[in-house]
């Protein structure tokens, strides 16, 4: 074990804090930092390249970290003192017992010194779902709306106050205890975005049973992978959804992933299934009788109270899959305490929350998003927030503008695919629709390129929006790196600075730390409370993944660049990293570069082989909505990453892509387009998690145009 984190970490001296010294020189309002045009928030448009975007005084004003002056204190403090700075934040929570003041946090990250292993606030027993319900209506919050639910249909919609979340979570809490489900035990959730998938989410998390929450657009195959692994008491799904007008049978697919999972040796004799009669009837269910149960027909006659189960800070609290290089998912677990306290505290400072805010994230549960921003970080923070069943582009593209007006939606957390999709489709949709209420606007998943990010800025946000751009992970349990809206300046499309606690340094390939402006891989030094703990059942693979690369350092698998001012720029992950000719361009970059153009929507680039340069650019360009293909726009887009990033960047091949294969959430499949790129158009694998396949035969196509 490593030592105990009120020790003062090695290196905490001025010379470790030089990505936030810049800070505290920045001027307060408008003015140049490097020669870059400065815009203040609300007084005019962000159009320049290099523009730095200030908060208003009077956003500043009322922010929660109103300046960079104060964000440096903070920081420092949180670096200089973690066990102090976190035990303070930690102390806002209902503790059954408190941790063992000299044991907030053990670590060791150095896998030459032993097994990785990372704890924090040990001795302590609490409650995630206790503090995320119970502990607003205990302050008086009862009647509060906790979540609004918006359906696939305008129209379609519901809400719940904080009480009444708290009698549906302890009706489902009663019933898995009914059925043998305990401390420790599996569950996995496989459903939509009805409020059905929060409440299950705190049902199992009040009886210390571990939630899987698998994105319900995964194929059999990937749902009886998770099954196999986690070998959960029992399923929880619906019927069906609809997407737009497309009905997805979700039940037919756990039927198969349940008959897969016994082949393989893993039976799960039980499957809650929520009858979802807006898209299909009871009646058509397929059905296996003594296995299947209907929530309607059982969980609503248990008792609306439910006795907490008081557990440990390091007892596991959910697993969720990532996809992993070998193939095989990894599934990323996240323990109670630390996961609670990081997760809300990163809520609250990055989107600079007030009770008052109508909060609307628009992830997928299935995400890890989904459960720090969705559910758990809003509802610790007593916030009111909007759970969306539908897409954003049904049933036209003001979808989620009409949502916005609807409920006066103040802060609004997207991804930048979104974003750039909406772009393609014209600011009319967005333009229709006051949107005045809107206060903060979040991107995520991914990095923005700056021409989404103004895009966003002036025509969403009409300019008096701050955007927090954050960057995290899984693995991270909260953000890392992100903009705090009212302290300090933002560069479009950086992340700007670190989060309290989190260290990040940039490390050249032998793991040198590389000081002041520069590139090179990402990792973290030190832990931070929301840090996942292990992958289930392979420690191994965790510690060879993810610590041995670089010894005593979480390493990201991101590049990163810093520039003179200190903010970080991520350049996507290292894997996406194309090497040409010696020189090593993140995938990121180049598409950046193509979407600045004003006739490319969206852009995705990959590696393909090349006899000359080892490895060429291969790009799949999307274009704005009535701009035909032609060879003219092909070299104007080649020039723009020439002019941008230089010769060596520019693509080998443009790809004509009326749309790019993605999953509901927004992520774009980049297995597939390796594939078609590198015409191994045989081995294209499972394409049923896209949100439309027919992407795929359209792209396949296009490969000689």
């Amino acid at each position: 074990m490593g030592t105990a984190s009120g020790d003062q970490p090695e290196g905490t001296s001025s010379d470790k804090l030089r990505h936030v010294e810049s800070m505290s020189e920045l001027p307060s309002g408008a003015g140049r930092i490097s020669g870059i045009n400065a815009v203040v928030l609300g007084e005019s448009l962000a159009a320049e390249e290099h523009d730095l975007i200030y908060p208003s005084a009077d956003f500043s004003a009322d922010a929660l970290v109103p300046s960079p002056k104060q964000y440096r204190q903070m920081y420092e403090r949180s670096i200089n003192d973690p066990a102090g700075f976190w035990s303070e934040i930690a102390g806002a929570f209902y503790w059954k017992e408190k941790w063992n003041p000299s044991e907030v946090c053990s670590e060791n990250l150095d896998v030459t010194k032993g097994p990785v292993e990372i704890s924090w606030f040990k001795g302590g027993k609490t409650n995630i779902c206790y503090n995320a319900v119970d502990r607003n209506i205990e302050a008086g919050n009862g009647d509060k709306i906790a979540m609004y639910w918006e359906g696939n249909e305008p129209g379609q919609d519901g809400k719940v106050t904080y009480s009444e979340l708290l009698d549906r979570v302890c009706q489902l809490a009663n019933y898995l205890k009914s059925v043998g489900v305990g401390k420790g035990n599996a569950v996995i959730i496989y459903l939509p975005m009805l409020l059905e998938l929060p409440i299950a989410m705190l049902a199992c998390a009040r009886i210390g049973a571990v939630h899987s929450v698998v994105f319900a657009g995964f194929s059999a195959d990937s749902l009886a992978q998770r099954i196999v692994d986690c070998k959960p008491k029992l399923v929880i799904t619906c019927n069906a959804v609809k997407r737009g007008v497309k009905p997805i049978l979700l039940k037919d697919i756990v039927d198969a992933a349940l008959a897969e999972s016994e082949k393989q040796g893993v039976t799960v004799g039980l499957c809650l299934t929520y009858e979802n009669q807006s898209a299909m009837k009871r009646e058509d269910t397929k059905w296996q009788a003594g296995r299947d149960v209907w929530w309607q027909d059982i969980v609503t006659s248990f008792p609306t109270k439910c006795d907490v189960e008081w557990v440990d800070a390091e007892d596991p609290l959910f697993l969720l899959y990532t996809s992993g290089s070998t193939g095989k998912p990894k599934g990323v677990l996240h323990t109670t305490g630390g996961y609670m306290v990081y997760c809300a505290t990163t809520f609250k400072y990055a989107f600079d929350y007030k009770p008052s805010d109508i909060y609307w994230c628009t992830a997928d549960c299935g995400w890890i998003t989904g459960h720090s921003y969705v559910t758990y970080g809003p509802l610790l923070n007593g916030a009111t927030c909007l759970v969306f069943e539908g897409t954003p582009n049904y049933p036209d593209s003001g979808r989620c503008w009409d949502i916005v007006d609807k409920y006066k939606v103040t802060i609004f957390y997207t991804a930048p695919t979104l974003v750039r999709s909406l772009m393609r489709d014209g600011t009319e949709y967005v333009t229709r629709y006051s949107r005045k209420s809107l206060r903060v606007l979040g991107s995520v998943g991914e990095p923005i390129n700056p021409s989404a990010w103004r895009w966003f800025y002036n025509i969403v946000g009409d300019s008096r929006c701050p955007i927090s751009d954050t960057w995290w992970q899984t693995e991270t349990g909260g953000f890392m790196i992100t903009p705090l809206p009212g302290a300090w300046p933002q560069k479009p499309g950086s992340a700007t600075f670190p989060f309290f606690g989190v260290q990040p340094v940039i490390v050249d390939e032998k793991g040198k730390e590389i000081q002041g402006e520069c590139s090179g891989y990402l990792c973290i030094k030190k832990s931070w409370p929301g840090a996942f703990r292990t992958l289930y059942g392979d420690h191994d693979r965790y510690e060879t993944t993810y610590f041995k690369p670089f010894a005593g350092y979480y390493f990201t698998g991101d590049g990163c660049s810093r520039d003179k001012d200190g903010y970080h720029w991520l350049t996507g992950r290292v894997d996406d990293v194309i090497n040409v000719s010696g020189h090593r361009i993140g995938t990121a970059e180049v598409e950046s570069a193509l979407v600045s153009h004003p006739q490319c929507a969206e852009a995705a680039v990959v590696a393909v082989e090349h006899e000359v340069k080892g490895q060429g650019i291969y790009a799949f360009v999307t274009l704005v909505d009535g701009v035909p293909y032609s060879e003219e726009l092909r070299k104007s887009l080649i020039l723009t990453v020439r002019n941008q990033i230089g010769a060596f960047a520019a693509p080998d091949k443009i790809h004509w892509a009326p749309g790019l294969p993605k999953t509901r959430s927004g992520k774009i499949m980049r297995r597939i387009l390796r594939k078609i790129a590198s015409k191994q158009l045989d081995e294209l694998g499972d394409i049923s998690t896209l949100a439309d396949p027919g992407v795929v035969d359209q792209l396949i196509a296009l490969k000689d145009c």
